[in-house]
C-alpha cells in the first residue's frame, strides 16, 4: 500500500503544479492575456481537483489502508468533493450564465470578487473535508 500513498503524493503535487500553471501561464513561456480566461479557470479547478484527490488518496493508503471508512471519514469525503463542485459552480457563473457580471459575444471572462471568493470558501471547504478525513479514523498503527 505504500506504492499507491506515493501515488497520492505524486497526484497532490501534480495538482499544485498544475494549478501553478494555470495561475501563472508565463511559467511555461505561454504568454499572459489580459483577464482571467475560461482556459485558466478550467486549468486551476482541474488542479485543485487533482490536488485534493491525491491528498484524500495519500491519507487513506498511509493511515487506513485495511480499514473500513467511518461515518465521519465518509462525511469528510463528500465534503471534500462538494467543496470543489461548488468551487467549480462559482469559478464558471459568468460563462454558465448565472453570474453578476454580463459577458457578450466576443467578450473575455471576468472573473470578479464574489466569484473568488465563492472559489477560496469553497476550496476552504475541500480541505476542510480532508482534515475531517484524516482526522476522524481508528488508524492502524505499527501492525496492531
Amino acid at each position: 500500500m505504500v506504492r499507491v500513498a506515493q501515488v497520492g503524493i505524486a497526484l497532490g503535487l501534480l495538482g499544485i503544479v498544475i494549478t501553478l500553471i494555470g495561475l501563472f501561464p508565463g511559467v511555461i513561456a505561454i504568454p499572459p492575456t489580459p483577464g482571467f480566461g475560461v482556459a485558466q479557470i478550467f486549468i486551476v479547478v482541474f488542479g485543485f481537483a487533482t490536488l485534493i484527490s491525491g491528498a484524500l488518496m495519500y491519507v487513506k493508503f498511509t493511515f487506513y489502508a485495511f480499514k473500513k471508512h467511518t461515518l465521519l471519514q465518509q462525511i469528510g469525503i463528500r465534503l471534500a468533493y462538494t467543496g470543489l463542485t461548488f468551487a467549480t459552480l462559482a469559478a464558471l457563473a459568468d460563462v454558465l450564465g448565472f453570474g453578476s457580471n454580463v459577458t457578450l459575444a466576443g467578450e473575455d471572462v471576468l472573473l470578479g470578487p464574489l466569484q473568488l471568493t465563492g472559489i477560496m470558501v469553497n476550496y476552504g471547504v475541500s480541505v476542510l473535508g480532508v482534515l475531517i478525513y484524516a482526522v476522524t479514523g481508528h488508524p492502524e498503527l505499527n501492525g496492531e
